[in-house]
């Protein structure tokens, strides 16, 4: 009878393993379908992502190469000129303006100034390489290569004034998406001479034209012309960017650089101020052209 009841409790116990076992296995298997479906939906999701980033990038670049300017009425005046430095490394084109010195001499002023100071074409390799960390990857190929392009619009104010807004497009190699970033010079046709802040502003006017900025900016952002996650610009990216504006009969538009105003993702890099707005804060001189 004990041996009986011993073989009955073994065979209970094996067959108690045996379903355990069967029970493992089938949990195993529903967990591991589980992670298959979780992976896929991240696949799905972070090909999502990248499409949208793509279409950030082809809309940002759209909203700068269709922007409008006087490039066709001034052609007479201004004259394109290139630089191209091909490197197994690294590409860097520039596009941009040079004034016709025979309608006047003086002009050389701004010519001089683009080719030697600003372009700075040593200045750019040394910025590439010291961003690199390298002398020369061999694996890197051409469209896998840091590349620095430059290009700009051109806008005139009753033909006493022009303004230039450089739009650089920097993409390091390693990364999967460019930066953009923005130089503007306004120059006098008259004079000759490249104009500031305090050639156009009364002097000690940033904060009050900050406002006036943040101001249009946040209206812009409620009536939903621009995105509402954009946000207001502080004093020191204001302080930094004070110059970088460009000007024509309508309004003074400010640029800034990716994500000071606005998430990358928008496009939205300049903020439109009409000259009306700007009344209180302009300079009350004759050599002031927004007068």
């Amino acid at each position: 009878m004990k041996i009986l009841i011993t073989l009955i409790f073994c065979i209970s116990l094996i067959s108690c393993k045996k379903e355990t076992s069967n029970q493992l296995e089938t949990d195993s298997l529903e967990i591991s379908k589980d992670s298959i479906t979780v992976n896929k939906d991240s696949i799905i999701v972070l090909e999502e992502n990248e499409f949208k980033k793509e279409q950030s990038i082809n809309i940002k670049r759209a909203s700068i190469l269709n922007k409008k300017d006087d490039k066709a009425e001034l052609k007479e005046l201004v004259l394109s000129r290139s630089f191209i430095k091909d490197e197994e490394c690294y590409l860097i084109t520039y596009k941009y303006p040079y004034l016709n010195e025979n309608i006047k001499e003086s002009y050389a002023n701004f010519n001089s100034y683009l080719e030697n100071d600003y372009l700075d074409i040593k200045g750019v390799e040394k910025a590439i390489l010291e961003e690199e960390n390298m002398n020369c990857d061999p694996t890197l190929t051409v469209d896998n290569r840091s590349q620095k392009k430059v290009d700009y619009k051109i806008f005139s104010l009753d033909d006493k004034l022009i303004s230039v807004l450089f739009y650089n497009e920097n993409f390091y190699s390693g990364t999967l998406h460019p930066s953009y970033s923005f130089d503007c010079l306004n120059f006098d046709l008259t004079h000759s001479k490249f104009m500031k802040y305090e050639d156009f502003f009364n002097t000690g006017s940033e904060e009050e034209l900050r406002d006036i900025l943040n101001e249009v900016l946040s209206n812009k952002i409620k009536s939903g012309d621009v995105y509402y996650d954009c946000w207001e610009i502080s004093a020191d990216d204001f302080y930094s960017s004070k110059d970088n504006f460009v000007i024509n009969n309508l309004s003074v538009e400010y640029y800034f650089a990716d994500c000071v105003i606005c998430p990358s993702y928008t496009g939205t890099f300049s903020v439109s101020i009409p000259l009306e707005f700007l009344k209180p804060v302009l300079k009350q001189h004759n050599s002031n052209p927004l007068l």
